[in-house]
């Protein structure tokens, strides 16, 4: 028992209630551990995996797990820690983004433990009787009290009448399948107590509610998030998996090895010492690296990254799978920011101007130096932004 708890409470920011997960685990029987993802992008990041980890765990301990692909929910749109009301998604879209998911996920869980649900499944056939039967279960007073509704009700900002159904159709989820524990992001703790909550409305023995935290993107500060360009999809390439990995800050780094490393934590406690005692980051971040490139490829891809790093950037040499372009600048040439942008090695020509002041964009590996620099017609060039980014154009 002390060793499962040890495990599941690795990474996790709270349970609801441990009492409850101990005696669910005392029953010896095979809990159902069931997490949600609304399918509103196409790829599942690494701050997907934080709370795909904890399910493992759980399979890890023989438990069984419901991956639930929230088609139904994902047309109303989860409100949580949003401002405004979501924009909704067709059910086409939707779908689309679920087949991605149900070949991603199974680069960490373990198949013969994991059965993927739709929850349109049980929630198209409630109909509107079910609809109403269910929203009488839970009054407006309990759910105002959930800290986003609560900001934008109390600054008159709209809030539609829909989106109260999210948390009941989540919960009522919890009901349909008769889960034992429901995992999901500390942003989610409203809603997965709903779910609680309606279980026992229904008769049913209350769920365990188990949060972990939500991840920091690239730039250490945001949420990881494909909408702030911040994120490393799971089926990223290797080495530009490896590469943004070692892009990220020091302080950063042990956060991902917490949330997303499956080394001991003895063993990241060591490290923390090495490096304490002069180690390089740089080299401890490998390990990081190299792991999860393993992880999400195959065996052994991480080390081939690692070399194919070294000779890049720390020899100072440009590679040689470098990807072309052609593009049209017009008779008067293209301001080289708009050109970054046009050819997306930037977001933006803001982050392109920014990038060029700081020294980070190369042509032909030398540096930029004039942030107003005109590309003319009738040239190629090797462009090179950053660390990692590397572009042959031709104008």
């Amino acid at each position: 028992m002390s060793e499962a708890l040890k495990l599941i409470k690795r990474g996790t920011d709270e349970i609801l209630t441990e009492a409850d997960l101990k005696n669910k685990l005392d029953s010896g029987k095979q809990l159902i551990i069931k997490a949600g993802f609304d399918p509103t992008a196409p790829d599942l990041h690494l701050g997907h995996t934080v709370l795909l980890n904890k399910l493992r765990h759980f399979q890890d301990l023989g438990h069984k797990v419901i991956f639930l692909i929230g088609d139904f929910t994902g047309q109303i749109g989860d409100p949580s820690g949003k401002n405004k009301t979501r924009p909704t998604l067709t059910s086409e879209e939707l779908l689309a983004n679920a087949k991605t998911y149900e070949k991603q996920v199974f680069k960490i869980l373990i198949k013969e433990l994991t059965e993927v649900k739709f929850n349109s499944e049980w929630c198209n056939k409630l109909g509107a009787d079910g609809l109403i039967g269910l929203a009488s279960k839970y009054n407006v007073a309990r759910m105002l009290e959930r800290d986003d509704f609560n900001k934008r009700y109390s600054a008159n900002q709209s809030i539609a009448i829909h989106e109260f159904l999210y948390p009941l159709v989540q919960g009522y989820d919890s009901v349909a399948l008769k889960a034992d524990v429901e995992c999901g992001g500390t942003d989610q703790k409203f809603n997965l107590l709903v779910g609680r909550e309606l279980q026992r409305s229904y008769d049913q023995e209350p769920q365990v509610v188990l949060t972990v935290p939500i991840l920091e993107g690239l730039d250490g500060t945001n949420k990881m998030s494909k909408s702030l360009n911040n994120f490393i999809a799971i089926d990223e390439e290797p080495n530009d998996m490896f590469g943004k990995v070692m892009s990220i800050s020091d302080e950063l780094m042990w956060r991902w090895f917490e949330l997303l490393s499956f080394i001991p934590e003895k063993e990241i406690e060591n490290l923390k010492a090495k490096m304490a005692e002069g180690t390089n980051p740089r080299d401890i971040k490998f390990l990081l690296a190299e792991e999860l490139v393993d992880r999400f490829h195959s065996e052994g891809e991480g080390k081939v990254c690692k070399e194919a790093f070294l000779q890049r950037f720390q020899k100072g040499q440009i590679p040689d799978d470098i990807s072309s372009r052609s593009i049209d600048v017009g008779i008067n040439g293209m301001p080289l920011a708009n050109l970054l942008k046009a050819c997306e090695m930037t977001a933006s020509t803001s982050e392109a101007m920014r990038l060029i002041k700081q020294g980070g964009v190369k042509i032909d590996s030398i540096k930029v130096e004039d942030p107003k620099l005109v590309v003319m017609q009738g040239q190629e060039s090797i462009y090179q932004v950053g660390k990692r980014k590397f572009l042959k154009i031709k104008t």
